[in-house]
């Protein structure tokens, strides 16, 4: 099997615009369980739904892969599962370095979809002299002064940052220096890289803190609505008009005692 070292995914030299690669990953897994399933073909409207993107933008993803599926039958599952893997580049090896094995690190290390897509953890890394040689999801822990010699030896491209955020572009610059060119970061920080480096963030506690903004939203909805029911309420009983005049037969007071509401003609 090729390695990552050596063989670079097609999409960037075919012209797939960035929002369409992103888009890539979840007609996989879409797809992947529609396999899973034993379904031979699906439409675009159902693997559209399956995905969370309409259908139009679909099609429009699909012209790219230069698939434009069947009319009246929709896409081959199994041969779309094999073009998206393609231009991922899914269909090679790709070793992967993990450093800072604490407990993201090491919860990262026993992640079984990484074998499943493609991806090789070559080695995991940490700066604790404690850690090396321990073993973390049946892989021993390989102290970080040896961190260039891991990577040139494993012939590795992508390298994935656990660290604290404090070290994480010392990391960085050592993993690029040693010739990774793809770098997925955990760290909450940002990473600084030269041009042709492509580095994913993964922040956690940012993702956390945009549905903390949602839940204050909705929290915030619920409470105006509460308020303008309430006001409605209010408003309602204020303004109620009395009721007419000897509707109920009663009586008024005159100059000379009780008058009838209505007077005879």
């Amino acid at each position: 099997m090729a390695t990552g070292r050596t063989h670079r995914p097609a999409t960037r030299s075919r012209g797939i615009p960035e929002a369409t690669v992103a888009r890539l990953p979840l007609y996989l897994r879409a797809l992947t369980a529609l396999s899973e399933r034993s379904v031979p073909t699906v439409s675009s409207e159902e693997l559209a739904a399956a995905a969370g993107v309409n259908s139009a933008k679909l099609r429009k993803d699909f012209s790219y892969l230069g698939s434009y599926g069947t009319r009246g039958v929709g896409y081959d599952v199994e041969y779309l599962v094999y073009q998206i893997s393609r231009e991922l580049g899914l269909t090679q090896d790709w070793p992967v370095v993990i450093v800072g094995i604490g407990n993201l690190g090491a919860a990262l290390a026993g992640y079984g979809g990484f074998a499943s897509r493609g991806f090789r953890v070559a080695a995991l890394i940490d700066a604790d002299p404690a850690m090396t040689g321990k073993p973390v999801a049946g892989i021993p822990v390989q102290h970080s002064d040896d961190l260039e010699k891991i990577i040139e030896e494993d012939g590795v491209s992508i390298g994935v940052i656990a660290t604290p955020a404090g070290v994480a572009q010392q990391v960085c610059d050592r993993l690029v220096a040693a010739g990774v060119t793809s770098i997925l970061n955990f760290a909450p920080t940002v990473l600084s890289v030269p041009d042709g480096v492509d580095v994913r963030k993964v922040d956690l506690s940012i993702e956390l803190q945009i549905l903390a903004f949602h839940e204050q939203r909705k929290a915030g909805e619920e409470s105006n609505a509460e308020a303008d029911a309430a006001v409605d309420e209010e408003t309602a009983t204020a303004v109620a008009p009395p009721a007419p005049r000897g509707a109920t037969g009663g009586s008024r007071k005159g100059p000379d005692g009780d008058v009838p509401a209505v007077m005879p003609a």
